[in-house]
């Protein structure tokens, strides 16, 4: 059903797919899987947690494209958000473009995955073709 709550969910979907995408890319093909590892044992959490958020970022954006459990996937990805607030970027303050970047992007990104769980899958979700048992919540 395409009625404007449906959209607006894929629209935002859609735009959650990208940008974790986009940031599991830079991971990948700009800091490699090795230096996303470094540079998280570097801030005290452990190495092999980097290219597990990497992959995460590109396998939940692409589930989130997909649309294919929505829910799931934003709740998901919510401890990578809050963790780059808690451990970079939260004490260098609101602005992004302060030195080491501010933690406003990820906050929103985090009110944005809430929303995002509130609404559900959204118009032309892959999940609403697969025969899957569906709750009338995730219509």
């Amino acid at each position: 059903m395409s009625t404007s709550p449906a959209i607006a969910a894929l629209l935002l979907r859609l735009s959650l797919g990208v940008m974790f995408i986009a940031h599991g890319l830079l991971k990948l093909m700009v800091f490699t899987p090795a230096g996303t590892a470094g540079f998280f044992g570097s801030i005290g959490l452990p190495e092999w947690l980097g290219p597990v958020t990497m992959a995460a970022e590109l396998v939940g954006g692409l589930l989130l494209i997909a649309g294919v459990q929505v829910r799931l996937v934003v709740v998901a990805l919510l401890p990578a958000l809050i963790g780059s607030i808690v451990f970079v970027h939260g004490a260098n303050g609101w602005g992004f473009g302060n030195p080491g970047g501010g933690y406003e992007y990820p906050l929103f990104l985090i009110a944005a995955s809430t929303a995002q769980w509130f609404l559900g899958n959204g118009a032309y979700a892959l999940q609403d073709l697969l025969p899957l048992k569906r709750t009338p919540q995730q219509a």
